[in-house]
């Protein structure tokens, strides 16, 4: 059993209100973020995190990990280490991701946007069709490079249009001088609702308005 195993298993889920709770975990451990499907833990001493996925979503493990193998040689994306029956093992990213960028007032530039094109025009390229690209998954690092990571949604058949709405709202709205380039959360929260709840109506109409 590798180390990586061990931490893994000393995580413990459980679950509260139908949502899942962290229980327990190795001292060595830090919990770094949460997710949609999963716990981020960096691990002690180490510049990498170990992704641990809830009971219910453990097959994202495998499904990020081979995409991960996919895209190993370009730079925009962390390293793969290792992958379990529940846990991926990769970089720890020392940034922000471009939600925090919002929230703290960091700038995001054009330069920026342009990196995340490349990042995903690169991985096109490898047969994917990056999907779910967010404002959460989207890292500017302590020396200004773009990483992306959550690519477990890269190798799903439809067609994701967040990243060009994400684009078009860029140039239209935040680069314009009087734009504020400092929002609160829960503005950015409510209108990723909002977001949702349009593209899914959308689905459900087939654009009929």
């Amino acid at each position: 059993m590798s180390l990586f195993e061990k931490l893994a298993q000393s995580i413990v889920i459980g679950n509260k209100c139908n949502r899942p709770l962290i229980i327990g975990y190795d001292d060595s451990l830090t919990l770094a973020g949460v997710g949609r499907s999963a716990f981020v833990f960096k691990i002690q001493h180490t510049n990498k995190v170990i992704k641990v996925f809830f009971p219910e979503h453990q097959h994202l493990a495998k499904e990020e990990a081979e995409v991960y193998k996919d895209i190993q040689h370009i730079d925009y994306y962390p390293v793969l280490y290792e992958v379990g029956m529940n846990y991926i093992v990769i970089d720890y990213i020392d940034g922000y991701t471009f939600f925090e960028c919002l929230t703290k007032g960091i700038e995001i530039t054009e330069e920026e946007i342009k990196k995340v094109d490349l990042a995903l025009t690169l991985a096109r390229k490898q047969g994917l069709n990056p999907s779910d690209i967010h404002l959460r998954n989207i890292l500017i690092t302590s020396t200004k490079e773009i990483i992306l990571i959550d690519v477990a949604r890269f190798r799903q058949l439809k067609t994701c249009n967040q990243w060009l709405d994400l684009k078009i709202a860029f140039y239209r709205f935040y680069t314009k001088r009087f734009f504020p380039k400092k929002i609160p959360a829960f503005i950015l929260n409510c209108i990723a609702a909002l977001y949702k709840f349009f593209h899914r109506k959308n689905i459900i109409t087939g654009g009929i308005s």
